[in-house]
């Protein structure tokens, strides 16, 4: 009993024997792991963050860049919606002579364009544009000539320039990817289906197709878009090529590529390594084209080729194919001011 306290009355310091007694010691560790949960929760998401844009950045860093998309005096203004310039080249960067034989590529040194296509997409919709590189155009500083010869006399920054001095229209990106690339690409996602409509045999690109719908893989799909062995030649290659490509952005965009890890991440490390950019361009513009690819090709947009107005020859370039100017300034017309494309200039 304290002092002071009343003889035989209420001590107002003793313990209440009906009052809670102290948390039972089992009780405690469980409420601090229950505490510790938001912290390890936390602490997981913190990592996969540091870990998704680390490897965005270190993925952007593969890509191989240039210095394409340069200013010229008369260079077209800025036009609404966006531009890409992708190009396919017979590059044979990082194939052995065994790589060559093996893909029926030959051997050449440096790079020429196998492929070139204009893709747009804005308000006025998506639109893919085949540009045959047999297409006689003038060369700035080079007088008349193929399209692709462009390339040859300056590289991707000359095309760049022939093109939209050909055809009004601003490039506001550049992509290009060589013959080793390419097939690493298709590899990397298990082939691409094709419906072939005709038999193609073509040794030149070690081609034997059959009718009917297909897998292709790197080496068949190299030489599907390559092949020459029709008899409209480049116009019908050209069907072929936007064909495979808007298959192979479908199926490298779509959930079971994307959220298969065994998948998504070769073709990322094919992609980044093998891409040739501009110096402006980065990985998540590569992804709005694939996206606009896939669209296009899907049936939400136009896929046409430059439309064709007759051929010739001269002894410069030999024979070539020129342009139908009213249509085909109809066409880049539209896209210029990000318009749908007119029906009547859409061909194969």
């Amino acid at each position: 009993m304290h002092q002071g306290a009343p003889v035989g009355g209420h001590d107002p310091y003793a313990r209440d024997p009906y009052a809670p007694g102290p948390p039972d010691e089992d009780f405690a560790p469980r409420r601090r792991r229950r505490r510790r949960w938001p912290k390890v929760l936390g602490g997981v998401l913190l990592v996969l963050v540091l870990l998704v844009v680390g490897g965005y950045f270190y993925l952007d860093s593969r890509l191989k860049r240039e210095d394409v998309l340069t200013d010229y005096a008369g260079r077209p203004a800025d036009t609404p919606g966006t531009n890409w310039l992708i190009v396919g080249s017979d590059s044979r960067e990082g194939l052995s002579r065994q790589d060559e034989r093996n893909l029926a590529t030959g051997h050449a040194a440096g790079r020429r364009t196998d492929s070139m296509m204009l893709l747009h997409y804005g308000s006025g919709g998506t639109t893919l544009v085949s540009l045959p590189r047999d297409s006689y155009l003038p060369i700035p500083g080079h007088g008349s000539n193929k399209l692709n010869a462009a390339f040859a006399f300056g590289g991707p920054k000359l095309l760049v320039q022939t093109v939209e001095q050909a055809t009004g229209v601003r490039v506001d990106h550049y992509a290009e990817i060589g013959f080793g690339g390419f097939v690493g690409v298709v590899d990397a996602i298990g082939g691409v289906n094709i419906c072939v409509k005709d038999a193609i045999k073509d040794h030149k690109a070690g081609l034997d197709l059959k009718p009917g719908c297909q897998d292709l893989d790197g080496k068949t799909a190299l030489g599907y878009v390559r092949t020459r062995k029709f008899a409209r030649a480049d116009l019908e290659r050209v069907e072929h090529q936007r064909q495979f490509f808007g298959a192979l952005m479908k199926k490298a965009t779509s959930p079971g590529v994307m959220l298969n890890p065994f998948d998504s991440i070769p073709l990322a490390m094919n992609a980044t390594s093998n891409f040739r950019v501009d110096n402006g361009d980065h990985l998540y513009d590569l992804v709005r084209m694939m996206w606009a690819m896939r669209g296009v090709t899907g049936g939400d947009g136009v896929t046409t080729t430059v439309p064709i107005g007759g051929t010739g020859s001269s002894p410069a370039a030999g024979s070539y194919i020129t342009w139908d100017k009213t249509r085909a300034g109809q066409l880049f017309g539209a896209l210029k001011q990000d318009q749908h494309v007119p029906a009547n200039v859409v061909t194969k």
